[in-house]
């Protein structure tokens, strides 16, 4: 009897620490590094190119799993009062703190040997510089402290595009830097949609959060501005020269999505539309990455 409770608490446990690594969070920051990665190549990619992309893909997945499994270790208090987060294994009291503290330190050990010993020294260094900007700086310092949490902590989300760049050349190019800034000018729209129908789970955490401590209409006129500064940013790449009319076109579309979702939110607020506003982001940034790619292939 112990042997099959044995088997089958097996594929529980793993998939609490599956959890721990924010699985979704983890794909959207591995696609965004991958678009980095693909873009940083011209033309059709060569076998040498597919593999060495696969590596950093694996070696960015672990450390940023490593930094999701730490986050839920310093919040596991703050998680078990959202209901949200309340059934993370680490707010549950199901895994504990040293496993957590140690299943991220293996996570980011191993994933850093793997940049380090097969891309490259700059990409492990700038992958292990944002999880200690995630981790730390924003987990521990930022997120309890200011409401502007989000804007600044925002730099660390913005950087995967930047570790594919780094992964493919070797170097931080200037349309690294301006896939970073597309993605750090989303970030505080796109949060703050979802903290506006969650602003009763962040009083009860005790996060001063833009909505608890500015208030509903305040946060609303916010992203409506930054949506309208992200539209600005999203023009870069063609500005630039980086792509061509057809991103162009679809990041005119978009954009302008985005800021009508956020003008009607800012003149009239429903929690649904909310919801509807942080659903169209995660949309936009999809649909904006996925268009630079056809537009690079197509160039």
């Amino acid at each position: 009897m112990t042997a099959i409770s044995s088997l089958a608490a097996a594929p529980s446990r793993f998939r609490q620490f599956y959890a721990l690594t924010k699985p979704r969070v983890v794909q959207l920051i591995v696609f965004c590094a991958l678009i980095g990665m693909v873009l940083a190549v011209p033309g059709l990619p060569s076998w040498a190119d597919i593999r060495l992309a696969a590596i950093a893909c694996a070696g960015i997945w672990l450390v940023a799993g490593a930094a999701a499994a730490f986050n839920c270790l310093v919040e596991k208090g703050i998680d078990a009062r959202m209901r949200r987060t309340a059934w993370r294994p680490t707010a549950r009291g199901e895994l504990s703190d040293m496993q957590a503290l140690s299943f991220s330190a293996v996570l980011c050990a191993l994933g850093s040997w793997l940049l380090y010993a097969w891309v490259n020294p700059l990409t492990m260094w700038l992958t292990f510089a944002t999880f200690v900007g995630y981790a730390v700086v924003y987990t521990v310092i930022l997120k309890p402290l200011t409401p502007q949490n989000i804007v600044i902590g925002g730099a660390s989300g913005a950087m995967p595009p930047v570790l594919g760049w780094a992964a493919m050349t070797g170097e931080v190019g200037p349309e690294a830097a301006i896939l970073f800034l597309i993605i750090f000018l989303w970030t505080p729209p796109h949060f703050w949609a979802l903290a506006l129908y969650r602003v009763e789970d962040y009083r009860k955490s005790g996060l001063p959060m833009l909505p608890v401590t500015h208030g509903n209409e305040f946060t609303r006129l916010q992203v409506l501005l930054y949506t309208f500064i992200l539209f600005a940013g999203c023009l870069l790449p063609f500005v630039y020269g980086m792509s061509s009319w057809i991103y162009l076109a679809a990041a005119v579309a978009l954009s302008a999505g985005f800021c009508g979702y956020a003008w009607k939110l800012w003149r009239s607020y429903s929690d649904e539309l909310a919801r509807r506003t942080f659903r169209f982001s995660l949309i936009h940034l999809s649909l904006l990455f996925a268009a630079l790619l056809v537009d690079h292939y197509l160039l």
